[in-house]
Order: C-alpha cells, then sequence, then structure tokens
C-alpha cells in the first residue's frame, strides 16, 4: 500500500505567529495530532507536534504568548505519495517521529502519521483473515 492511500490530505495549516494555544485548539478540534507550519518569509515547511505543544507546557511556557515559529520541527523528513507504507513506518522509526509531511512536487499533499499506519494495518489483518 502506497502513503496516499493511507496519509490524511486534510492537513491542518497554521503560521509561526498562532499562540501554542490557538494551534493546540485547531488541532484537538480537527482531532489531530499535528500541524503543518507554512511561514512566508521562509523558505520550507515546519511541523508542529503535540509533543512539540506538551514539552512547552512541562516547561512552564504560557500558551498564550509562546508562538509555533518557536516550538516546532523545521528539520522535517517528507515522504513522497509512492512511498510504500512500509518505508514511512521505517522513516519514522529512524527519526523517532509520529508524523511525516507528505510533499507532492513542492506542495503539501497530507500527513501520514502512526495512527494511520494502524488503521491500514488493522484493516489488512482483518482482510488477511477471513
Amino acid at each position: 500500500m502506497q502513503v496516499r492511500e493511507a496519509m490524511s490530505s486534510q492537513v491542518l495549516v497554521v503560521g509561526p505567529e498562532h499562540t501554542l494555544r490557538q494551534a493546540a485548539r485547531m488541532m484537538s478540534a480537527r482531532g489531530v495530532g499535528s500541524a503543518v507550519v507554512i511561514d512566508p518569509d521562509s523558505e520550507g515547511i515546519g511541523i508542529m507536534t503535540e509533543r512539540d505543544v506538551l514539552k512547552a507546557i512541562g516547561a512552564g511556557l504560557d500558551c498564550d504568548v509562546e508562538r509555533t515559529g518557536a516550538h516546532l520541527t523545521w528539520d522535517v523528513v517528507y515522504a513522497g505519495p509512492d512511498w510504500t507504507v512500509a518505508e514511512a513506518a521505517a522513516a519514522m522509526a529512524r527519526g523517532g517521529f509520529r508524523h511525516l509531511v507528505v510533499l507532492e512536487g513542492r506542495e503539501v499533499a497530507g500527513v501520514i502519521s502512526v495512527r494511520d499506519i494502524m488503521r491500514v494495518w488493522a484493516e489488512s489483518q482483518v482482510v488477511a483473515a477471513t
């Protein structure tokens, strides 16, 4: 199975000036564990995860003051939509990531998460058992 079949194409995009609370609220409302951060003044695409929010809270930072741009990963590992799900899982395991931004060319096509990989794995096990 390819990443394009397992990824979520409904991507939450936030700017680097959103507060951590704003990003967390949007992530919670959408039921996602990450937000893609696009800075129009910068090259590249970053990702902010629930883990980044948790680290900031654990450090005692004010989520109404802190901006996403200061708490994200710019050194992102990108997956291609033609990758296999196994390749995405291996990249996540190597890097210790739970989310990969999926790029098609220079455009964000989606995000694949550990949850997506578990879902398609579980579905394949049900099909194999019947």
